[in-house]
């Protein structure tokens, strides 16, 4: 009994043991197989078989441009100018297009700053996507942002690595239109500044230094104005169609803009009087320049550059054609302000804003594309390129911009003229108000209302059209 019993426990033992020498080794659950290396969870000590199943060579991350998902995004672009802004953007667009791969880049191009606000407006109103991404007034902040076609940028600054020295890169007259609520809704690209062109030459022959203030810059103008039977060639040139833009650098120079803030302005102060006076002075006192409104935007820069006027008030933008059509050294600076040593100057042009009913990743496509253009190589290129003032510190120290402003030295001018510059007219209900002060301001140039008369009620008219929207 005792052998049978040890024969039966042996037999046991032997069919356990080959029972366990069929059975297959434990394999890892599915989704430590196909969860990435980062993603899986912490082990202390795997098993032999378990590293042997899952390599770590075969789990590598690809890279990143092979992941990205493509995404195409729309850019409107204005390009009433005189520079080959289209040719010189899809330049932009193929250099972006080879960094990031997976993004397509669709300009589309109008023909002013309106017209893109329009077509995007169209487009909304209709129930269309609005492109990602456009060019437009920088004024025209508080009317898209009250419309809620625009997104704010402060996310996007704060994921940068030094998102606070990307903004205190821009000149800061450039940036008194990009914020408001305390938010920021666009970035500086295609700016100019009002500024004072004159011809040296002219100015040299006649004995006379560059004026100095409102004094000297009159006299100078009415020196320079000469007579020939019943042409005269003006001293001075100074627009007036579209008035406030290139108005606000004289009552600047008097020591007060035209606006404090988004909600207020002050026509009425005596110091924007006197500057409106002084406008009025250079045609009825020193008869320097025509009397009333000038409707001469267009035709001043040729008017200039063939040495028909002397000086003209017009936009920096202007530069590189003024410079290759005239024949004799120009002279660029700011408006003189009345007291002595004194100029003065207000941003224009326009910003990038991001339009908030794009889809999610057209705009984060459109914002890379923003921080790709506003490298300093960029900004300066497109500077040397246009005449547009460049509207960063460090695009002044690119090789290509230094050898630029040696070359030209007024576009160094321009961007100094802006260092006493304010903020271009950008109010609630924009359109209005703009409206009203120049309705006023062309009544006060064409003697149909006093100085007084008119500003007086230019605020009146000013103070009821902003109070819905600042209540």
């Amino acid at each position: 009994m005792r052998t049978k019993k040890v024969f039966l426990v042996l037999m046991a033992l032997l069919l356990i043991i080959g029972l366990g020498a069929c059975s297959p080794a434990a394999e890892p659950a599915p989704e430590e197989e196909s969860a990435p290396v980062e993603e899986a969870a912490p082990v202390e000590e795997a098993a032999p078989a378990e590293e042997e199943a899952a390599p770590v060579e075969e789990e590598e991350e690809a890279p990143a441009e092979e992941m990205a998902e493509p995404v195409t995004f729309q850019v409107f672009y204005p390009v009433a100018v005189d520079a080959p802004i289209a040719e010189i953007l899809n330049e932009y667009i193929e250099d972006f297009q080879a960094e990031y791969p997976h993004i397509t880049v669709e300009p589309v191009f109008s023909g002013g700053y309106g017209d893109v606000q329009t077509a995007i407006q169209t487009t909304i109103d209709g129930g269309g996507t609005p492109p990602a991404l456009a060019v437009m007034l920088a004024t025209a902040l508080y009317d898209l942002n009250n419309a809620g076609y625009i997104s704010p940028l402060d996310s996007y600054v704060a994921g940068m690595e030094d998102g606070d020295a990307y903004i205190a890169d821009f000149l800061p007259v450039f940036l008194d239109n990009s914020y408001a609520y305390d938010e920021l809704w666009s970035i500086p690209f295609q700016r100019s500044a009002t500024v004072m062109y004159y011809n040296m030459d002219m100015f040299a022959e006649a004995g006379l230094d560059a004026p100095t203030n409102w004094e000297t810059w009159a006299t100078a103008a009415q020196t320079l104005t000469t007579k020939d039977g019943d042409a005269t060639n003006w001293g001075l040139q100074y627009p007036s169609g579209w008035p406030y833009w290139l108005f606000q650098p004289l009552a600047i120079g008097a020591g007060q803009n035209i606006l404090d803030d988004d909600c207020t302005v002050v026509f009425d102060n005596p110091a924007v009087i006197e500057a409106v006076q002084f406008y009025i002075d250079l045609s009825g006192e020193y008869e320097a320049m025509p009397a009333g409104v000038q409707g001469i935007w267009g035709t001043a820069p040729t008017d200039f550059s063939s040495g028909s006027t002397a000086m003209i008030i017009h936009s920096s933008g202007s530069l590189k054609g003024i410079i290759e059509q005239a024949d004799f050294e120009v002279g660029l600076m700011g408006l003189p302000g009345k007291e002595d040593g004194s100029i003065s100057a207000v941003p224009g042009g326009g910003n990038f804003y991001i339009m908030s009913g794009a889809p999610q990743a057209e705009q984060d496509a459109a914002w890379l594309f923003v921080e790709f253009l506003t490298q300093p190589k960029y900004i300066a290129d497109y500077s040397i390129n246009t005449g547009y003032v460049a509207s960063t510190s460090s695009s002044y120290e690119t090789e290509e911009m230094l050898a630029h402003t040696a070359e030209v030295p007024q576009a160094l001018s321009a961007r100094d003229a802006l260092q006493q510059g304010g903020a271009e007219l950008a109010t609630q209900n924009l359109g209005a108000v703009r409206g009203i002060f120049h309705d006023y301001l062309q009544r006060a140039y064409n003697g149909e209302m006093t100085a007084d008369e008119a500003m007086a009620a230019a605020q009146v008219e000013a103070d009821a059209a902003l109070v819905d929207f600042c209540e």
